[in-house]
């Protein structure tokens, strides 16, 4: 008796020893491969570290200075050859970190607290575009520092920060753009006096010396290829047929590579004075670049962050489409 009880007791012991050590030599291999696209909880998951980054360029922009020199100097046409020299001093602004409703004041704000509640495991940070410029998404080494980037109303942005996000979905990280109307004009940055400059987009260029017409979308082209997507307009009469959103026209992006995998088409349409509105493709999308992926919502996202269909539908999003 004694004996059959010694017996039961080593083979549960090895059974236990045995286990332990599948447990540990598992582990590694389990966390390696345990990278799905949904986001668990679990003892083994890690959080996501997400970086929040504050349009402070574009608040820049907007604050009393490029705009009234866009209203100032308004009828000139875009193949004018003529050199303005007057008024310079308002394509110059500094760079604070103050944000209004042209810079995703209220999308940085709710985002900021709803992220933290929603991914309680996550690391949740804010940043803005110097940060950015300055190459403060990624570590030493050039590896990426966060997992998931989410931007705003990054309409005016630098060469360099513009050249930093790209290479850092090609690393295989996740950028998420929340409104529409972004990339469109390059800005140089001076660390000195925290000042920005137009360079080029938004109808104009500028050399410090004169200005004169240039292009709209500053890098149109190579956005469309990495980003998928380019500026639809906004004085313009645009409908949305599916719209369960209920938002209102404001600054969308519409869609201009093969590639985009459409997630929700929002069948709009622009009206024409003299003929039958023309149908336009606007939807929230996600698009695979190199390593990584950019998911882009295509409406200015902005004006409805708190709607409870849409927080619950950016959360689906974040569920479905980011690594952990």
């Amino acid at each position: 008796m004694r004996k059959s009880i010694l017996s039961f007791i080593i083979i549960i012991f090895i059974v236990i020893l045995v286990a332990a050590i599948i447990i540990v030599v598992a582990r590694p291999w389990f966390l390696s491969n345990n990278k799905s696209n949904f986001i668990t909880s679990g003892p083994f998951v890690r959080g996501l570290s997400i970086a929040l980054i504050k349009p402070t360029f574009t608040a820049a922009a907007y604050h009393a200075s490029f705009y009234k020199f866009y209203f100032v100097h308004p009828t000139i046409p875009l193949h004018a050859r003529k050199n303005i020299t007057s008024d310079l001093n308002l394509l110059s602004s500094p760079v604070t970190n103050l944000l209004t409703r042209s810079s995703s004041a209220s999308t940085i704000v709710y985002l900021t607290k709803h992220m933290r509640t929603s991914l309680p495991k996550s690391n949740t940070h804010v940043l803005t575009d110097e940060d950015v410029d300055n190459g403060g998404i990624f570590f030493v080494n050039g590896s990426n520092k966060y997992d998931i980037l989410i931007l705003g109303h990054q309409e005016y942005v630098t060469q360099q920060e513009y050249d930093n996000l790209k290479r850092f979905v090609a690393n295989g990280g996740t950028m998420i753009l929340m409104d529409g109307n972004v990339f469109y004009a390059e800005v140089k940055y001076d660390r000195n006096t925290h000042t920005i400059t137009l360079v080029k987009g938004h109808g104009w260029a500028f050399n410090g010396k004169s200005a004169w017409r240039s292009v709209g979308e500053r890098w149109a082209q190579e956005t469309s290829q990495w980003i998928g997507s380019n500026y639809l307009c906004f004085s313009c009469n645009v409908t949305f047929a599916n719209n369960r959103f209920q938002f209102k026209h404001h600054e969308e992006q519409y869609l201009t590579n093969p590639n985009d995998l459409i997630l929700m088409n929002y069948n709009a349409s622009i009206a024409n004075k003299d003929s039958k509105p023309t149908k336009i493709l606007v939807a929230t999308y996600t698009l695979n670049y190199k390593k990584g992926k950019v998911i882009v919502l295509g409406i200015y996202s902005d004006d409805i962050i708190a709607n409870n269909k849409f927080s619950r539908y950016f959360d689906s999003l974040l569920l479905r489409y980011t690594k952990i």
